[in-house]
């Protein structure tokens, strides 16, 4: 590695680390590398610009948000949450459940834990502190289920992923629903062992009549998935037109279904996701800028070179990654990972014969725990933001949860069948030899 490169990245840890957002701050180290090593920086943005801001799969990152958005300001949340009360919470430990539910339904149309964690989870919150449970393991476990948004379909983490590595978002997708509701079990068994141990209370039990409403109210939210993925996998739509379809069939039932929109939250709407797509768009710019020069200085091929020259087999390599994905996520932003380290490993993956999409649904997996790991932890700092309860009494209770989560990261990881049965029962070919 040059000098000029050693320095850009300590002046990145440094600029990200004393707070500077990360798209500037890969940027601006970016532009230092440039002038020190002579570099024609009006070259780099043109790869850049005809690289990955052309390519038509990236709209769908912020046609996502904004379908996230609009379901959040168009009370469909709500009706979600209501319909997963239905569903479970006759359940010792009621409301833990619908938290869980609630996000798995959420999940299917979002693909972002923050949004996630702003809309049906700010709900389970306050509904579960009202029916008494402590405040810190509502937002714990409020935190924990959040990342179900981006594991189970559709993901804007996969997206991204499939972009950089070419790798099929639509068999990602598929990839990503076994583990997701995985997970969801076995957070919904923790909850269930909790419950009997500490007494959690059930809801009561809703009339017939009560029950056909909350299910008529909740239908029309509950088909956006259904048009979502069946759309996707029967080949009618790719996933950026699915995302398209995702925001407009949100508007149309939020503005004239429910006539839960009008035009003023509207336009915070257009502002929230344009300012969240604005977030995305520079952090690309900036990975974009890291992404040439690691290229530039053969730093993924130093790094097999290292590898192979430490005999490692895809076990270990699988174990390498993952507990460096543990530590990382703990500390760097998703997209960093997302956009500089997995282009970085993805030709030792290629070369020791790991499959790219169960790669990439446990990757996903793993940087979701990141964001309710101390101490980044961004799911946790946004709850505690909207609910005023204060993070450290949310990390008291986010322990036994995060365990539960990276014991079946572990399972998913060494059992790649689990990720990889839902796609090649679609006609996906398994690449390479640990599957």
């Amino acid at each position: 590695m040059s000098s000029a490169a050693a320095i850009m990245f300590v002046l990145f840890f440094i600029w990200m680390f004393m707070g500077m957002p990360i798209g500037y701050a890969m940027l601006a180290s970016g532009i230092v590398y440039f002038f020190l090593s002579g570099t024609d920086m009006g070259l780099v943005a043109s790869q850049s610009l005809n690289g990955i801001y052309g390519s038509f799969v990236m709209l769908a990152v912020p046609l996502f948000i904004f379908a996230a958005e609009l379901m959040n300001a168009g009370k469909m949340t709500d009706r979600m949450f209501g319909f997963a009360n239905l569903l479970v919470g006759r359940m010792k430990g009621g409301l833990a459940h619908v938290n869980i539910v609630a996000s798995v339904i959420f999940a299917g149309m979002s693909g972002s834990a923050l949004a996630d964690a702003a809309g049906p989870g700010k709900i389970s919150i306050d509904m579960m502190v009202k029916a008494g449970y402590r405040p810190g393991f509502a937002a714990a476990l409020t935190a924990c289920s959040s990342t179900l948004g981006p594991i189970i379909p559709p993901s804007i983490p996969m997206v991204l992923y499939g972009v950089v590595t070419s790798t099929s978002i639509g068999y990602l997708f598929l990839g990503g629903v076994l583990p997701g509701m995985f997970i969801a079990v076995a957070l919904m068994t923790y909850v269930a062992v909790l419950a009997r141990l500490k007494g959690f209370p059930t809801q009561p039990k809703p009339t017939r009549q009560e029950a056909v409403a909350i299910t008529k109210d909740a239908l029309p939210t509950l088909f956006l998935p259904v048009i979502l993925l069946g759309g996707i996998y029967s080949g009618a739509v790719t996933p950026t037109e699915a995302a398209a379809v995702a925001a407009f069939v949100a508007l149309m039932l939020a503005v004239f279904w429910y006539r839960s929109l009008s035009l003023k939250v509207l336009f915070q709407v257009l502002l929230e996701s344009s300012r969240s797509t604005a977030i995305v768009a520079i952090t690309i710019a900036g990975a974009m800028v890291m992404n040439w020069i690691v290229a530039s200085e053969q730093i993924p091929s130093m790094l097999g070179n290292w590898m192979a020259s430490m005999h490692m087999t895809q076990g270990l390599f699988l174990l390498f990654v993952t507990v460096l994905f543990l530590v990382l996520g703990a500390l760097l932003d998703t997209l960093l990972m997302l956009l500089i380290i997995i282009p970085i490993l993805m030709p030792s993956v290629r070369a020791l014969g790991i499959d790219p999409v169960h790669f990439g649904v446990t990757a996903v997996v793993n940087m979701m725990i990141g964001l309710v790991t101390p101490p980044m932890g961004q799911v946790v700092f946004l709850i505690s933001g909207i609910t005023g309860i204060k993070v450290a009494t949310i990390l008291n209770e986010v322990w036994f949860p995060l365990v539960v989560m990276i014991v079946v990261l572990f399972v998913l990881v060494f059992a790649p069948k689990i990720t990889l049965w839902l796609p090649i029962q679609m006609g996906y070919q398994p690449q390479g030899t640990f599957h």
